[in-house]
């Protein structure tokens, strides 16, 4: 049962990113094809991860991911920031743009999280977020992103 219910509200919030998504394509307000929504999705993710970062955790080639990075430059929705410790790395940085257009996901997040603070206790609440991390940080490890 746990499952499932865990499920269904992955899928919502799926169903509800798409939902947006396709009525902002129907508007033209973005030029992202399908593969370049998911590069952005990990990117943005990964929190500016470096092209070698990125093309790693996808398991593509750095030039395979050199080149989705550079067709997401040319759209703006990305940008390629200089390390400052290793002057031959980038590091992938979401413009304005693509967070604007992320934000169709954020603000639902932020609706479901308002509904849930009226729904549960503080109490509720904080279990709910300590179950979340245990989750994310010791159950997921195979989604391990983060810079050390």
């Amino acid at each position: 049962m746990l499952e499932e219910v865990f499920s269904e509200v992955y899928n919502k919030f799926k169903l509800h990113f798409y939902k947006k998504l396709f009525e902002r394509l129907d508007d033209r307000e973005t030029s992202l094809t399908t593969v370049e929504t998911f590069c952005m999705e990990t990117i943005y993710a990964m929190k500016e991860p470096s092209i070698n970062e990125f093309a790693t955790f996808l398991g593509i080639s750095t030039p395979n991911a050199a080149y989705k990075v550079n067709s997401l430059v040319k759209k703006g929705y990305v940008e390629k920031i200089q390390s400052e410790d290793d002057k031959r790395e980038y590091h992938l940085k979401p413009t304005k743009k693509y967070v604007d257009y992320y934000d169709i996901s954020n603000a639902y997040r932020a609706r479901v999280m308002e509904r849930a603070a009226k729904r549960f206790t503080k109490a509720e609440l904080d279990k709910l977020e300590e179950m979340l991390s245990i989750i994310s940080e010791e159950l997921m490890k195979e989604v391990n992103y983060k810079h050390d």
